[in-house]
């Protein structure tokens, strides 16, 4: 679209390779691009972006309770001891339609370690200065589907790299990045007054999101502004000490969410879908830059 390029790879986990902006004579890189060598390996954790879907983030170890029903889920990351980001980010899609700067891809799992059959579908859309990602999923099963949904981005980061977001309270977390208290940011993490992703390692949840945040690179005086719709009224931050990236992810629930709601917990953001019911959500990424 225009002076704007996205790249999709539909087969490493439905995930985006690259987003970029020609400016004159460089070339902003909006997320974390994947390498040569990833797209070759099918590394769908070093893209740009990846879905999230039918959870996000973490199930304490790969399992949890729905309506009387165990699941035991495989532990899809070596080294990590939890269920990680559910299988759409590590599994094939398929193209269902592609235009000039629109793309429709669907994923189709079936009933296994998760029990529950489903199919879900991304669109992307790109104009010049905006891209649009919506995500959605629908119960193909004959019982209700407990589910969440969202992205996964990776942006890139610099010494004055900033994230401003409005959010109300955040999960603090134990050292596997499991939850353990709903409290109020620290005062290093008021991602309302903006933060410095380069001055704080994190790796939280936060909730009550506006469903708005901005990124600023000042070094390259470039703006980007997310906004989700609703169910995803939840915002994960990751900002690994010396990457050069950092994450903030629009999700539809808190971490190890499953297994909060079955505790008692009614502000995990679980959705449950009823036999063919579908669930649909939408981030919007609009960028702007100082133009030579």
């Amino acid at each position: 679209a225009g002076a704007s390029e996205l790249g999709v790879g539909p087969a490493i986990g439905g995930a985006i390779v690259h987003y970029r902006t020609a400016a004159g004579a460089r070339s902003i890189d909006w997320m974390r691009p994947a390498t040569a060598a990833a797209i070759a390996a099918g590394d769908s954790g070093a893209m740009s972006c990846y879905p999230l879907v039918p959870f996000s983030n973490r199930i304490r170890d790969g399992r949890f309770c729905f309506a009387g029903q165990s699941v035991q889920l495989p532990l899809n990351a070596p080294g990590k001891p939890h269920s990680l980001h559910g299988h759409g980010w590590q599994s094939r899609w398929q193209i269902v339609s592609r235009a000039e700067n629109t793309l429709v891809i669907e994923c189709r799992p079936a009933a296994d370690a998760w029990p529950f059959p489903y199919l879900a579908r991304q669109t992307f859309r790109l104009d010049e200065e905006r891209l649009t990602v919506e995500i959605a999923a629908r119960n193909l099963g004959q019982t209700p589907m407990p589910i969440g949904l969202g992205l996964h981005p990776y942006f890139p980061r610099a010494a004055a790299t900033r994230l401003t977001a409005s959010v109300a309270k955040m999960w603090d977390t134990d050292g596997e990045v499991m939850p353990t208290a709903l409290i109020d940011p620290p005062a290093d993490r008021r991602l309302d007054l903006g933060v410095s992703v380069d001055g704080v390692v994190m790796d939280n949840v936060f909730t009550g999101w506006s469903g708005r945040a901005m990124i600023e690179w000042p070094e390259s005086q470039a703006r980007l502004t997310m906004t989700a719709d609703e169910p995803l009224s939840f915002f994960v931050v990751y900002t690994p000490p010396g990457e050069a990236y950092f994450c903030a992810e629009p999700v539809s629930h808190c971490t190890d969410a499953f297994n909060l709601a079955d505790q008692g917990r009614d502000d995990t953001g679980i959705i449950v879908l009823r036999p063919r019911e579908s669930v649909t959500a939408a981030v919007h990424f609009a960028t702007e830059f100082k133009k030579a």
